[in-house]
Formats: structure tokens, C-alpha cells, sequence
């Protein structure tokens, strides 16, 4: 009898110990509790991804982020509902044991299964040099989201066959198509193309980029000029933290 009570009380701290620590910070939601309707594709849930494979830390397609962050999305969000048109986001709060996965993956030279769709130009010993791979990402304090635009009713989203690869910097009918408004390469594409203000993008992909870049500057993000998919709210609440909670 007082055995099967101590295993009761072991399963009860056990059951409290997971919600409490499964449970994410103070500052942070779920996006979709504030903009409903917003399209999620979490590429690192997936294995449509430089990894191949589901990275760790991502144990479901959920996206977290700063409820600052969040509320300043929620704005960009509605100016482009009025044209028929929604942002998606690839990746929000990234947990700091998934960059370290990105770490990892980059330092064995062996693993290049992706390299055809995601680094065809670059040679991987170079991911580190060129600044591609970093061992600290500001994905992890939460208030950093990667995202493009598509319109409102655009299709499901579609599967990717790994044994399939284009090339990210093609043009749009020779590359992966996500339904993306054509920003010129696909996301996550280690390329010189990927840079925001590239110059040899044609005109209807730099207005495409424009479109994102001055709505979300408009609400207080900021771009990373290397890619033109990242931004950082500007006053972001957790300037200094790299956060490590599992998105499930």
C-alpha cells in the first residue's frame, strides 16, 4: 500500500515537473494566438531544409515568438490582407540546441545531400567563412522570424522530394515553388542572390522584396542584408538571451 502511494507522488511530480517545464517564458505566444489566419510553413520541422532532416529542438509545426514581435506582425499582416496577400513564416524562435545542430551539420564535410538545392555554388567547407552558419543566431532570443509573402488562397503546401532538388537561385518555374510571391531564390538559398538589395534580380522581384522590406521596417523590423527573408524586431525584448525551450 505505501509503495504503490510513493509511486503515485513520483508520477505526480513527474506529471507537474513536464508542464512546468514544457510551458514557454514570460514574453513569449504561440503566433496564431494573435494572427489566426497567418500561414506556417516551419521549415525545420520538415525535411525541407539544408539538414535534410527535422532539426533538433522542433518536436511540432508550431511557431513561437515575442508577443512583441508577434503584435508588430499582426500589423504588417492586415495591411496585406487588403491586396488578397498574407506573410508565411519559415521559422520564428529557434531553439539554441537546433543552431547547435546547424553546427554540427556543418562541420562534417561528408553530409552534402542538400547541397544541390541549398549551396549548389559554395562549397561547404566554406558555411562558417562566409558567415552562412554561426554558432549563435538571433532566432533564438525569440524576436527574429524568417517569412515571405503569398497570396491569401494559395494552395496547400507542397511536399518535398529530397531525391528532387532545384536549385534555390533559379527562376521561379525552375526552383522548389512554395507559392511565394517571387523574391528571386528560394528561402534559406546560400547564395549572393539571396542579398536583399541585389541588383541583378529583375524588376518584379525587387518589388516584391521592396514590398516586404518597407511594410516590415514600416512596424519596427529590421533586415539582414545577406538574406531577404530575416528580420529582427528592432527593440526587441530579450536584447541579450538565447533561449533553448523545445518547440512542441
Amino acid at each position: 500500500m505505501r509503495s504503490n502511494f510513493r509511486v503515485l507522488i513520483l508520477l505526480i511530480i513527474l506529471f507537474l515537473s513536464r508542464n512546468i517545464f514544457s510551458q514557454i517564458p514570460d514574453g513569449f505566444v504561440d503566433i496564431r494566438s494573435i494572427i489566426p489566419d497567418i500561414i506556417i510553413d516551419l521549415r525545420y520541422f520538415s525535411n525541407h531544409n539544408f539538414l535534410g532532416r527535422p532539426v533538433n529542438g522542433y518536436k511540432a509545426e508550431k511557431c513561437y515568438i515575442t508577443k512583441a514581435a508577434a503584435d508588430s506582425l499582426s500589423k504588417v499582416q492586415d495591411e496585406l490582407k487588403k491586396f488578397g496577400l498574407s506573410l508565411k513564416i519559415y521559422d520564428a524562435y529557434r531553439p539554441q540546441r537546433a543552431v547547435d545542430d546547424f553546427v554540427n551539420w556543418a562541420k562534417d564535410l561528408s553530409d552534402t545531400i542538400t547541397k544541390k538545392e541549398f549551396y549548389p555554388t559554395i562549397d561547404k567547407s566554406r558555411l562558417f567563412v562566409d558567415g552562412y552558419i554561426a554558432e549563435k543566431s538571433g532566432h533564438s532570443r525569440g524576436s527574429t522570424v524568417d517569412l515571405t509573402v503569398v497570396p491569401i488562397n494559395s494552395k496547400p503546401k507542397v511536399e518535398f522530394d529530397i531525391n528532387k532538388q532545384c536549385e534555390c537561385y533559379k527562376p521561379l518555374n525552375e526552383r522548389f515553388d512554395d507559392y511565394s510571391l517571387d523574391m528571386g531564390t528560394g528561402f534559406d538559398c546560400f547564395h549572393p542572390l539571396s542579398h536583399t538589395f541585389n541588383e541583378v534580380i529583375t524588376p518584379q522581384q525587387k518589388a516584391n522584396r521592396m514590398l516586404l522590406f518597407s511594410l516590415m521596417q514600416k512596424y519596427g523590423f529590421k533586415n539582414l542584408a545577406e538574406e531577404w527573408w530575416h528580420y529582427t524586431l528592432i527593440n526587441e525584448p530579450f536584447p541579450e538571451t538565447y533561449f533553448d525551450f523545445v518547440i512542441e
